[in-house]
């Protein structure tokens, strides 16, 4: 369980995630060379994590339906524990995990998780972008 910053820290530490504290108990967690890094906070009852991926394309209607539809599908068969979402004209990285039990290998399934769609997802969205002339 997660009561305290302190109690992140020492989870961030035993995953050998490289952190930084960047204010208002919010933490900077890297995610690999090029990479922007993903941001986590204490908000009781959970554990919010986001990472901000780019602007949402300005595309036409039917090109922003398929590339809207493309993200979607990566949430129902390329992410477990996190999922692609809009905040504003942004794409983000987002989940949220119960304070309560929250343990080391909860945490470390998530940043995995991150991992993965920045490793594969991201370029694959880059693609179609392409594709669809953005």
């Amino acid at each position: 369980m997660i009561a305290s910053n302190e109690d992140l820290e020492g989870l961030l530490t035993a995953l050998q995630r490289n952190f930084e504290q960047a204010g208002d108990g919010v933490y900077l967690i890297g995610m690999g060379a090029g990479q922007p890094p993903c941001a986590v906070s204490i908000s009781p009852p959970v554990l919010e994590v986001q990472l901000q991926v780019g602007p949402l394309p300005k595309l036409n209607d039917k090109a922003s339906a398929r590339y809207l539809r493309h993200l979607l599908e990566l949430n129902a068969s390329g992410l477990l524990h996190a999922a692609f979402a809009l905040e504003g004209e942004q794409i983000v990285l987002t989940a949220a995990l119960e304070l309560q039990n929250l343990d080391a290998n909860e945490l470390g399934a998530v940043l995995a998780d991150l991992d993965m769609a920045l490793g594969e997802h991201v370029p694959g969205l880059v693609s179609l972008l392409h594709e669809l002339g953005g």
